[in-house]
């Protein structure tokens, strides 16, 4: 079965600032549809990014709450933006949830994660992802094929470490991360390997939090993902969570909560210079 595209960033910053400015002009979603001879409904899913806004459209909604040109311009530009398709959505068969974040991470400006259980998705190396990726596909029953599909998506978001405007990406790892085998001991030094050559990129930092330390958030794996003001049109941080069977979003209002937590945690956790050393005695034990 296909998953439904999940709106982007940009179609969601597009939608957010078109029902801003409806508001701003003293407007309903029924007067818009009136004036425009829509119907009620066209204007609530634009307004929702429950449809992608056609150019048109936004040019008759501009024109309906008289904004001046420069303004103008900068919309049209986003509205032009959130028409491009993303990578992604070659991958019609992905989970919704799974989808959606995906879109959002690849609009993120900087990524926070704290991961207990494996290495986070975007330091992972092949093998190691084909490892952790088989390991649900016994649970899922998924076939060869989808498994291969799964890791080259995981691989293909690894891209925004290395892009022009590279993600900032930056990880507490649990310590019992470095020893739980996932793979056969070949894997896991590859992976350790590859870890601590990723900590030299400018834009990666990762921290360990060693198990003897005081643990005072006992939290689930979450990544908490940040946006940068685009068009002066600012984007909520979102929180993502997955459990053995449900991967989604934390509630807006509690994202600050995550924020926090990560804080603590880094604040708990060796410095980066201390976790690279820890990750190389991990290696040296393989």
């Amino acid at each position: 079965m296909s998953a439904s595209r999940g709106p982007s960033v940009r179609q969601r910053r597009l939608a957010a600032e078109l029902r801003r400015l409806r508001e701003q002009k003293g407007f309903t979603g029924d007067d818009v549809a009136e004036r425009l001879t829509w119907s009620t409904a066209k204007v609530s899913r634009i307004e929702n990014a429950r449809t992608s806004a056609k150019i048109n459209d936004v040019d008759r909604l501009l024109d309906l709450y008289d904004i001046e040109p420069g303004r103008r311009d900068d919309l049209i530009t986003l509205a032009h933006d959130a028409a491009k398709k993303g990578w992604w959505e070659d991958y019609r068969d992905l989970p919704g949830p799974y989808a959606d974040f995906i879109a959002l991470e690849a609009e993120a400006t900087a990524t926070r994660e704290w991961g207990s259980i494996v290495f986070p998705g975007l330091l992972q190396t092949e093998d190691y992802a084909r490892n952790v990726i088989g390991g649900w596909s016994e649970l899922a029953t998924l076939p060869p094929q989808e498994l291969e599909r799964r890791l080259q998506v995981r691989l293909r978001r690894q891209e925004l470490l290395y892009q022009a405007q590279p993600l900032e990406f930056s990880a507490i790892i649990d310590e019992a991360v470095l020893n739980r085998q996932v793979g056969d001991p070949k894997v896991m030094r590859e992976q350790l390997e590859h870890l601590c050559r990723l900590t030299e990129l400018p834009n990666v930092s990762v921290q360990i939090l060693p198990l003897r330390s005081t643990h005072s958030v006992l939290a689930e794996s979450f990544i908490l993902l940040e946006f940068s003001q685009v068009h002066d049109i600012t984007f909520p941080d979102i929180v993502h969570t997955e459990s053995l069977t449900i991967s989604h979003f934390v509630d807006e209002g509690v994202t600050f909560m995550y924020r926090l937590a990560y804080t603590t945690l880094a604040g708990q956790a060796l410095t980066p210079a201390e976790s690279r050393r820890r990750i190389l005695a991990a290696r040296d034990y393989r």
